[in-house]
């Protein structure tokens, strides 16, 4: 969970480390959830700063699922929106890296956002914040239930065990 401020490198610190996964051979593609209106920034520092990378973006009304599966491909980037609605073929793909920008999308567990983005297996899972508690103790537990499974407990143990003693 990398939790800087905004305009402190998320997004260079993640492009990266997943130009060292395919520096060190990952053959996987990646997948990388974020706002729509983050996407073409996205695209942009990828295309500027580590076009080794090869950013596809899986958007719009045209969007082609076959793509996703092409031998080479390296990042691609959708909304949550997509998400959603594309989960049954996203949650089909092995992942090398799923990493989830403005991950507070994710911060209520029940929310179809954080369901989804639960159901994708990757190798690698990374959550990208400038928010991470925003309300309540109860939002970091749900982004970490998406980074490490299970790490914190069941909703009913992080909050006897964490909420309320800290609240």
């Amino acid at each position: 969970c990398l939790a800087d401020d905004m305009g402190l490198g998320k997004t260079h610190q993640a492009m990266a480390f997943l130009l060292s996964l395919y520096e060190e051979g990952a053959k996987r593609p990646s997948l990388v959830v974020a706002p729509t209106s983050v996407i073409t920034p996205w695209i942009q520092k990828m295309k500027q700063f580590a076009p080794a990378l090869r950013p596809y973006c899986h958007y719009g009304p045209d969007r082609k699922p076959e793509i996703l599966r092409l031998p080479g491909q390296r990042v691609i980037l959708t909304s949550y929106s997509l998400l959603a609605r594309d989960i049954e073929t996203l949650s089909s793909i092995d992942w090398e890296c799923v990493i989830l920008d403005e991950a507070q999308y994710i911060k209520t567990s029940s929310t179809s956002y954080a369901r989804c983005a639960k159901r994708l297996t990757a190798q690698t899972r990374i959550a990208l914040t400038g928010t991470p508690i925003e309300n309540r103790l109860d939002e970091l537990r749900s982004i970490f239930d998406f980074i490490l499974p299970g790490y914190l407990g069941s909703e009913e143990r992080f909050r006897d065990t964490f909420e309320v003693p800290i609240v």
